[in-house]
């Protein structure tokens, strides 16, 4: 017989809690009949949906299907539509970045061809008119590139590709069609040093184009010549072209040597200050006199010009 006052009957364990699963089952179990009366409705329902049929013979339940799944189909559709468009786009954008890269660089490519096609025109025409200046020159004279300056600021020597394998020897003119350049100073087989006019130990025998004085052109300051022994009363323009004498022996009667662009009074000798006629700074071909044999010296009956 149980003992209600015992010690085991004051500390019996509580019922236990059921689980949410067990709870489900409790619950279908007794209403089972509810669900089974709801199921068969359903299936009678879905029964004559599908029997039924609207307008263009149409069944109910096709479109029960289509308003039901009508919203996920078109918010689907509408996804893949966006991001469609959106890698067409990309492609789009893509494409036209490549496109504009190969666009640039045929740009560069299209000016560097056409720099190199002026550069080739210039050539061209410069050697035309060295050409046409070489022939109209009374005295023989050979082609030469400069290849080389000296080193400095106010450099005055530069070098040629010409040497004694042309016949070249020292104390040879180096003339432009604009004007004389210098003298040859040192000949190599394959190469030739080239003292500029500018230089302060160059010399020419030259005339000032008026008034037919003659003088000494030798090199100066800042990339210019002066006129030496031009006396005071002698009249001298701005202006006035300074021409080679011939009298030195090396450059040709007639030359242009320059430009007078500044006259100062001395005490007895004007200062006359000479622009070269030729663009020392920017030399490329030039043309070397061979001298003419002893007896056979001639000179330009007329100045050349370029």
């Amino acid at each position: 017989m149980l003992d209600v006052n015992s010690p085991d009957s004051a500390h019996a364990a509580p019922p236990r809690e059921l689980q949410a699963p067990e709870k489900v089952q409790a619950f279908v179990a007794r209403r089972r009949a509810f669900f089974i009366l709801l199921g068969v409705l359903v299936a009678q329902l879905l029964l004559l949906s599908a029997q039924i049929t609207r307008d263009h013979k149409v069944r109910l339940i096709q479109v029960w299907a289509v308003a039901v799944f009508d919203p996920f189909a078109r918010a689907l559709r509408g996804t893949a539509d966006a991001a469609t468009a959106a890698w067409k786009s990309y492609r789009e954008l893509w494409q036209a970045q490549q496109q504009n890269f190969e666009l640039q660089m045929q740009l560069v490519a299209a000016r560097s061809e056409i720099q190199q096609l002026t550069e080739q025109a210039a050539e061209a025409r410069r050697l035309r008119d060295l050409l046409e200046f070489k022939n109209r020159l009374p005295f023989q004279t050979v082609a030469a590139e400069v290849i080389a300056t000296s080193p400095g600021e106010a450099s005055t020597v530069v070098f040629i590709d010409r040497g004694t394998d042309a016949g070249l020897t020292s104390d040879m003119a180096v003339i432009t069609p604009a004007g004389i350049v210098g003298k040859t100073i040192a000949v190599f087989p394959h190469t030739a040093q080239v003292l500029l006019i500018t230089d302060p130990a160059s010399g020419a025998a030259c005339t000032l184009e008026r008034s037919r004085v003659q003088g000494i052109l030798k090199g100066g300051t800042r990339s210019l010549c002066q006129v030496h022994y031009v006396m005071n009363e002698t009249p001298v323009a701005l202006g006035e072209r300074v021409l080679t004498s011939g009298l030195d022996q090396i450059y040709p009667k007639g030359l242009p040597a320059g430009s007078v662009v500044q006259i100062a009074e001395g005490n007895i000798y004007k200062g006359v200050t000479v622009k070269p006629a030729a663009a020392l700074d920017r030399l490329e071909t030039v043309l070397v006199v061979f001298r003419p044999r002893s007896g056979d010296l001639q000179a330009l009956t007329s100045p050349a010009r370029p």
